[in-house]
């Protein structure tokens, strides 16, 4: 009997928007830029991605490179896919003491 396995898609486990939150917060924890673009990447599958890409003014194949986590998208394009996907950068303090 062979064992047959597939892919884990995280795509298909955010069906909320408190889950697609704790995901982007969580890629936002890491510092990796690649990771947060590919997180952003997932997220936008779990929406339409051709109206997404329409929205950001790109085609929808620049839109999958851009987050693909091997692309280096622009900061603009960061910024333009989250506030199309309806989310928002905010600035804190870290708890880190100033040197």
């Amino acid at each position: 009997m062979s064992l047959k396995l597939r892919e884990f898609d995280p795509a298909e486990y955010l069906d909320t928007e408190e889950g697609i939150e704790e995901f982007m917060l969580a890629a936002f924890e890491t510092g990796d830029p690649a990771f947060i673009a590919k997180s952003l990447g997932v997220v936008a599958k779990t929406r339409n991605i051709s109206k997404l890409a329409r929205e950001v003014g790109m085609s929808r194949s620049a839109l999958y490179r851009a987050l693909s986590g091997e692309g280096n998208p622009e900061f603009a394009t960061i910024a333009k896919v989250m506030h199309a996907l309806g989310m928002e950068l905010t600035v804190s303090l870290s708890s880190r003491d100033a040197a």
